[in-house]
């Protein structure tokens, strides 16, 4: 009976499809290449338009962009990119910021290596419990840990400093990378770590020159979601700095001021606050691309 309907269903569909010239067929391919085309093109207009539109603030005077609302800069000026290079409070923001990222995600990526590994070829007592254990830090808001943060650091000098920052972000984002490579070291087989024992392979040599080169998309996947996290994160890096590591999300509220905000220089630093995350992108892409295709993400 169901071959029965199925071939019933396929004779009205080839029917229904026979009645359709080529031509018909092409014209209706055509309008749907062109309505995914448009709906593509309408996306990338609403995803570039405000990006555009902060480099277009950031190359004009202030008097300018609180006048008449102009599509590009009438007077082009430089002048507030100049004013953030040549000015150190300004760009040491960027260099605290970098520091701190940088910190954390080698020490998250030195913890959650080996960790992962474990989850993924261990079994022990409580591991499940464990593993989603770890995952509920993800759940809870970073506001959450600013009191006990602040009173330890600073009962143990740590305060105002960039491993302070880096380390308050590890218990972000420790958990995330375990999850994201336990994923990812799971589908390598574990037969490849038996034959490297049995060829003499000491457990460091095997896990750096065998199996890390394996995983490296998952490595490159969660370097990037490490960078998203740590590079954005504004409430712990300002509650937990006061002058020598400031971030430079803390350093681009001085722009409101008693005469009014500066919005060319917040707009400048706006636009430089995204170059980095460009580039991390743009040199993990390959690996990033791998990652989403192969990994639990």
């Amino acid at each position: 009976m169901y071959h029965l309907e199925n071939s019933q269903q396929g004779e009205k569909y080839n029917t229904i499809f026979s009645k359709t010239t080529p031509a018909q067929r092409r014209r209706r391919n055509a309008r749907s290449r062109w309505r995914s085309r448009a709906l593509l093109g309408l996306y990338l207009f609403l995803m570039i338009l405000p990006i555009y539109w902060l480099i277009n603030m950031s190359l004009q005077t202030n008097s300018e962009i609180l006048g008449s609302m102009t599509l590009w800069p009438q007077n082009l000026t430089f002048d507030n990119y100049i004013g953030i290079f040549t000015n150190s409070s300004w760009y040491m923001g960027y260099v605290n910021s970098m520091l701190y990222v940088a910190m954390n995600m080698f020490i998250t990526i030195c913890v959650a290596l080996p960790a992962a590994y474990a989850f993924s070829r261990y079994r022990f007592i409580g591991d499940k419990h464990l593993f989603f254990w770890l995952l509920t830090n993800l759940m809870a808001p970073p506001a959450v840990f600013l009191l006990p943060y602040f009173q330890l650091y600073y009962s143990v000098g740590l305060f105002d400093t960039h491993i302070a920052v880096a380390l308050a972000h590890c218990l972000f984002n420790i958990p995330l990378a375990i999850w994201i490579l336990e994923g990812f070291m799971s589908s390598v087989p574990k037969e490849i770590d038996e034959t490297a024992y049995i060829d003499g392979y000491s457990f460091p040599r095997f896990f750096i020159k065998i199996f890390i080169p394996m995983i490296r998309s998952g490595i490159g996947v969660t370097l990037f979601f490490l960078f998203m996290f740590s590079w954005v994160e504004l409430l712990l890096a300002r509650t937990l700095t006061a002058t020598s590591a400031q971030p430079i999300g803390m350093i681009m509220t001085r722009t409101s001021t008693a005469s009014g905000i500066d919005w060319g220089t917040l707009a400048a630093a706006g636009v430089l606050t995204i170059v980095p995350g460009i580039l991390v992108v743009y040199f993990v892409r390959n690996h990033i691309a791998k990652g989403f295709a192969l990994g639990r993400t």
